[in-house]
């Protein structure tokens, strides 16, 4: 009884039911297209081995191991219902009290690898899962740390200068390929803590040597400096400047939050069964070992490229430009390929940038793209401006819901609609800080390509009229 439920870069999530646990399981199987890498195939069962070494409810659960006929491994585990916290990002920004909770519970399982003697080296909102637990208060949430891909024992990162892990969470001497203790995971997960707390990054790397030497991040500004003051700390470039522990940070920020945590928060994403339960009993052809394709179409819902606001494209634009020469007040412009073409204001084009740009979503390659925009740095967080983004990603389905951007005042219905034929989704936001209208657009342009069209915008009529003038050539 199994469905896909996802895949990846490396590997395919399937869901099933396990009749002797009596609950659903998630199944991770090797992507058969790197059955004959060695060091992949390495990086996947040691995985499991380090996830099998420590028992913790914070800690995905790895119940089995083995191979299947092609050879190809696979991992069963606990299976998060709740998603990840990088889902739950979509939907709003957490409150303290939960963004404590969660903190806390990532730190639980943190300490419990490092006890292990197991570092996770990639701490961030798409590796913490949540799974639902019955109680006597009713279904909770638990978080727990997921994806050891980048695990490595702490006597091996000693010897090895393996380089990797997210630049935004990534630890300076992680970046810059030095021996690693616990530290680095207490870096990662005060990283994370900034972002619950602030709601924003204290960082904006794009590049692993971004991070090997970070400025100080901005103030917080949560109204506690004691509690800020601990993040910081934890923060600190220098890991000698840091906690001895996660567990010293966790509790040093207990303590300057006054000193209690909910136990769990009430389950926050409703129970789906679509999402909970897997399909019929598959067909003799629909096999786990890839022989065939499951007989039901796997449903998601994590959209992690699905990123809130300007931030997923704001950052190393430049300032080369390629534009249409012209003496209206419009220019049209195109990306380094010639693939993407967008009319623009004249007045937006002070900012150009062609080239390709890479999808914040695992497994993904660089791909056509142009942004152009009123003034430098118009696509920052905290300064935004009028400007587009058009750019192009793997996807062979429509998501369900579009980037969010919580500061403007209101936001409409979805528009479900055909451009030139194709499915498209669009979304107008108002009352938006520095440009008024933002609007968000995807379509479905080909069978495993998705288009996708953000427009910051002083006025709605601006918008749709750039909205309408995107051209891709060659599809």
């Amino acid at each position: 009884m199994r469905r896909r439920i996802g895949s990846g870069a490396f590997a395919t999530v399937w869901l099933a039911y396990d009749e002797h646990l009596d609950s659903p399981v998630a199944i991770k199987v090797l992507a058969d297209n790197w059955t004959g890498d060695l060091h992949i195939r390495q990086r996947f069962v040691e995985e499991g081995r380090f996830l099998r070494k420590v028992e913790s409810p914070h800690v995905v659960t790895v119940y089995d191991a083995g191979e299947l006929s092609d050879e190809r491994p696979y991992l069963v585990m606990a299976y998060a219902d709740q998603g990840t916290l990088a889902d739950r990002l979509e939907l709003s920004g957490l409150e303290p009290s939960q963004a404590l909770t969660v903190i806390t519970q990532v730190g639980c399982g943190l300490t419990a690898l490092h006890d292990r003697g197991v570092l996770h080296r990639d701490v961030k909102p798409a590796n913490v899962l949540f799974r639902t637990v019955e109680s006597a208060r009713g279904a909770q949430v638990v978080a727990m740390v997921g994806d050891l891909g980048l695990g490595k024992a702490m006597d091996m990162s000693s010897r090895l200068t393996m380089v990797g892990g997210t630049p935004t969470y990534v630890a300076p001497e992680q970046a810059q390929g030095e021996g690693l203790d616990g530290r680095a995971d207490q870096f990662s997960l005060a990283a994370l803590g900034y972002y619950l707390l602030a709601g924003r990054q204290p960082f904006h790397h794009t590049t692993l040597a971004a991070a090997e030497d970070p400025a100080p991040p901005p103030p917080m500004d949560i109204g506690n400096p004691k509690a800020e003051a601990v993040v910081l700390k934890a923060l600190s470039k220098d890991r000698a400047d840091r906690f001895d522990d996660v567990e010293s940070f966790t509790s040093a920020l207990v303590e300057a939050l006054g000193g209690q945590v909910e136990e769990a928060p009430l389950a926050w994403v409703p129970a789906d069964p679509d999402l909970t339960q897997a399909a019929a009993r598959p067909a003799e052809t629909d096999r786990l070992d890839g022989s065939a394709q499951p007989a039901a179409p796997a449903r998601r819902r994590r959209l992690p490229w699905l990123v809130a606001g300007i931030v997923a494209v704001a950052g190393g634009f430049g300032i080369g430009w390629a534009a249409e020469q012209s003496a209206t007040s419009e220019r049209t412009v195109e990306d380094a390929t010639g693939t993407i073409e967008v009319t623009v204001p004249e007045s937006w084009t002070a900012q150009v940038d062609p080239e390709r740009w890479l999808p914040p979503l695992e497994g993904q390659t660089e791909q056509p793209a142009i942004a152009t925009g009123s003034r430098p740095g118009w696509n920052s967080v905290d300064d935004p401006a009028p400007g587009v983004f058009v750019g192009l990603l793997r996807g062979e389905k429509l998501p369900s819901r579009v980037p969010q951007h919580f500061a403007c005042e209101s936001d409409g219905e979805p528009i479900k609609d055909q451009q030139g034929g194709d499915e498209s989704m669009t979304v107008f936001f108002t009352g938006c800080p520095g440009a008024d209208v933002i609007a968000e657009r995807v379509v479905q342009l080909t069978s495993n390509r998705v288009l996708w069209v953000q427009v910051a915008s002083d006025d709605e009529r601006t918008a749709r009229r750039v909205l309408g003038s995107v051209t891709t050539y060659g599809f």
